[in-house]
């Protein structure tokens, strides 16, 4: 053993404690440390508590800080003030009925909160009715827990069942936090109280969670995650280095699975988690409080070090993957969730722990949330001494799989009269949580989703609403192909709907470059359907002459055989006018299809427009801006626009807008557009401003290999931009002529202005 594991194992500070009063004045630390590696190799000494994510002399400091003006102050007292309230009331440990939301459910995870800040508490004030709460507690959990069988509401056969919760993953997050309270209390408790909590609770629910379920323990998943760091961490308080090993390399000790294989295996080198954000944002807690335990008990480790930094790295990524306060909603994402979870919270006053890095300080502001932990009090002084700085978000291609090869998901950032971002996803699946929707795109500007994704269609822990699970809609609409910004061939979705075939198959990015006036991606798939090619670029363009943001999107497709084709664009705000004839219907609707989705699409209108542009604008009230797509049409292709709802008798889905561009019975085509912001819509102050889009003209050619869009607002300026798709690289020299001009340009793409 180090000294410097000693050190973290065996508190000097505690040790000091155990001394006459006055001896600690004429000992050094040096000698405190060596009579700490004498003791602790007697029976009479033992690990000093806590011992995970706060440890024994974060307690010191922390207890100085509470009597010291300032954030960490004010947390403490709000913290305090709600457990204080919290003792008020008859300890509840009821027997299990419920699924997500209901009375049982959510009082078992009252429980582990109360458990957990009591124990901060505790160790602050050291008044003994905080211990003495989280003790009667537990013990009532100790005479409950062996008697349960599976929970009553599990759902057989397709995920492990809990015993306090429906399934097992929330006994898992239970343990998390209830092994952190045991730990926070350990020191205040005779011996046959430590028997009856551990014979009775912890010792059999980390048998439950580990040996009697070993496909949750051993999988790498968030589910594995969740239930590794809470037997791990169980471990380290109970004395039990056999459960930290199989916590760490799985139960045979392997190395097939367990938190280390996790983080091979569920992380990019960039920190991207292969089930999007909102899953990030979910399994970062497991990784981080977890990891904190392992550097707090065996630095020798270097847990933060590991595959050069990747949780740091992910902590930074879950950040990047938001706008305005809130995650890009890809896969089975709830679109409510955002930066101030608690799960990030945590995250980022770890990250700042470890790195001092300012610019997260920015983001801990904006979550103005302190936890009480020793890196929760560097976060507070650090704010309080106005140390933040602000945080960069930045134009970036995360790319997916852990080897980072397997597609990316790219945002794309610009700062036109506002923030705007574009998330383009030509990624991997997700896993069970993924849906169907290679190359999809979603767009937000000032503050609000433009372009957008539905989401998971669930109602989280709403009882009411099919038990707070996901609800049937999720595999029924919010999976498939037609949710989505995205080619959708013959109303089939992407991999016929099969999660092994999607897992098996993923999008290749053929480039991504960003500049200060254009961020652009290009990637292309061919194993979503048989036979089938799609390719996409898109392209985010400021234009600061015009104090301009546009999107060019192109997006080919080409196959041996002929099919149906559809290009949704799934819209927030209200349809305010097209230049072509709606073709609306007035006196009954029916469902678009009666599969894949379509069966919950009710077709409103169909169009057929004249070959040339088609316009659709619509307003976005909450921002108070105009958009339109502006698409090149051949005149035989038809728009369709739709409404969620059909097939929905218990109103589960959300009633969403979108329009459909169709091509029938084609092997190639590509579908080409202008996505253009504009003008400003004032209802308080009355005044409406530039309603109509400026883009007068729109040209797209395929030239030696090049593509070449050619657009213009006015007749001073045509604006071309010119990509190569056909995996070119940095170097490669491309010429092209265009109006009877020449051009070249070095690389994947280039955009001109042209003077007329």
């Amino acid at each position: 053993m180090t000294i410097q594991s000693l050190k973290n194992r065996y508190s000097i500070t505690f040790l000091a404690a155990l001394l006459p009063s006055g001896v600690t004045k004429v000992l050094t630390r040096s000698v405190l440390i060596l009579a700490a590696l004498c003791l602790s190799s007697t029976a009479v000494f033992a690990k000093s508590h806590p011992t995970l994510v706060i440890n024994a002399d974060d307690v010191v400091a922390m207890k100085v800080a509470i009597h010291q003006k300032g954030k960490f102050q004010k947390a403490y007292l709000a913290n305090k003030a709600w457990v204080d309230q919290q003792l008020q009331q008859v300890i509840t440990v009821p027997v299990p009925k419920d699924g997500g939301g209901g009375y049982t459910h959510e009082r078992h995870k009252k429980n582990y909160k109360i458990m957990y800040d009591a124990g901060v508490i505790y160790q602050l004030t050291g008044e003994d009715k905080y211990a003495d709460y989280v003790r009667d507690m537990l013990l009532a959990y100790a005479d409950l827990y062996p008697t349960l069988p599976p929970h009553p509401k599990r759902k057989i056969g397709k995920q492990n069942p809990g015993k306090l919760f429906w399934q097992s993953l929330n006994e898992a997050v239970w343990l998390v936090y209830t092994s952190q309270a045991y730990d926070l209390i350990l020191a205040s408790l005779n011996t046959a109280e430590k028997n009856k909590i551990e014979t009775g609770l912890f010792r059999p629910i980390v048998r439950f969670l580990s040996v009697e379920s070993p496909a949750t323990f051993n999988k790498v998943h968030n589910h594995g995650t969740w239930t590794t760091a809470a037997v791990g961490m169980t471990g380290y308080v109970l004395g039990e280095q056999e459960w930290v090993e199989q916590a760490l390399y799985d139960l045979e000790k392997s190395g097939k699975g367990g938190f280390m294989k996790q983080l091979d295996e569920l992380f990019s080198p960039q920190g991207y988690y292969n089930e999007g954000p909102y899953y990030q944002r979910y399994a970062l807690m497991p990784f981080v409080t977890f990891a904190k335990a392992i550097q707090t008990n065996e630095p020798e480790r270097k847990i933060f070090e590991y595959r050069d930094g990747i949780l740091l790295k992910a902590i930074d990524t879950t950040i990047q993957l938001s706008y305005n306060k809130l995650f890009f909603p890809i896969n089975d994402a709830i679109k409510s969730k955002g930066i101030d979870t608690i799960e990030l919270v945590n995250g980022v006053t770890i990250a700042y722990g470890l790195t001092k890095d300012a610019g997260l300080l920015d983001i801990a502001k904006q979550q103005d949330q302190i936890v009480l932990t020793g890196d929760g009090l560097k976060v507070a002084n650090a704010i309080d001494q106005g140390l933040a700085t602000p945080y960069q978000f930045k134009s970036v291609a995360f790319g997916d799989g852990n080897n980072g090869k397997q597609g990316a998901l790219i945002v794309m950032r610009q700062n036109v009269g506002g923030e705007q971002a574009l998330l383009f996803k030509p990624a991997a699946q997700g896993l069970g949580h993924g849906h169907f929707d290679k190359l999809t795109w979603q767009f937000y500007d000032r503050q609000q989703e433009i372009v957008s994704d539905y989401g998971a269609a669930r109602f989280l822990n709403v009882e009411a609403k099919f038990g707070g699970r996901y609800l049937p809609e999720n595999d029924s609409y919010a999976k498939h192909t037609v949710a989505h910004n995205t080619v959708v061939v013959d109303q089939t979705s992407h991999f016929n709907s099969d999660v092994t075939v999607g897992n098996a198959n993923h999008p290749e990015v053929i480039f991504f470059d960003a500049n200060d006036k254009i961020k652009i991606s290009s990637a292309k798939i061919d194993t979503a359907y048989k036979g089938v090619e799609l390719k996409r670029t898109l392209a985010l363009i400021n234009l600061p002459k015009l104090n301009q943001s546009l999107v060019v999107d192109v997006f080919d497709v080409s196959s041996d055989k002929a099919h149906q084709l559809d290009l949704p664009i799934h819209y927030k705000g209200h349809l305010i006018e097209t230049n072509f004839e709606l073709g609306t219907k007035t006196e009954s609707i029916s469902a678009l299809g009666k599969n894949n989705g379509y069966q919950h699409m009710w077709l409103k209108a169909q169009s057929s427009p004249k070959a040339g542009l088609a316009k659709i604008t619509w307003l976005n009230e909450d921002n108070g801006r105009f958009y339109t797509q502006t698409s090149l049409v051949d005149g035989k292709s038809e728009m369709l626009f739709t409404q969620l709802g059909a097939n929905d008798p218990n109103f589960n889905l959300r009633n969403e807008n979108a329009f459909i561009a169709r091509v029938n019975n084609t092997k190639q085509h590509s579908f080409v557009s202008v996505f253009e912001p504009h003008g400003e819509y004032n209802p308080s102050k009355e005044f409406t401003i530039d309603a109509t889009s400026k883009l007068k003209t729109l040209q797209h050619q395929k030239i030696n290999g090049l593509d070449i869009v050619a657009f213009s607002f006015n007749d001073k300026v045509n604006y071309i931009l010119a990509f190569n798709s056909q995996k070119a690289d940095s170097t490669t020299r491309n010429k092209f002529s265009y109006n009877g001009k020449s051009f070249e340009f070095t690389g994947h793409s280039k955009f001109f202005e042209i003077n007329k």
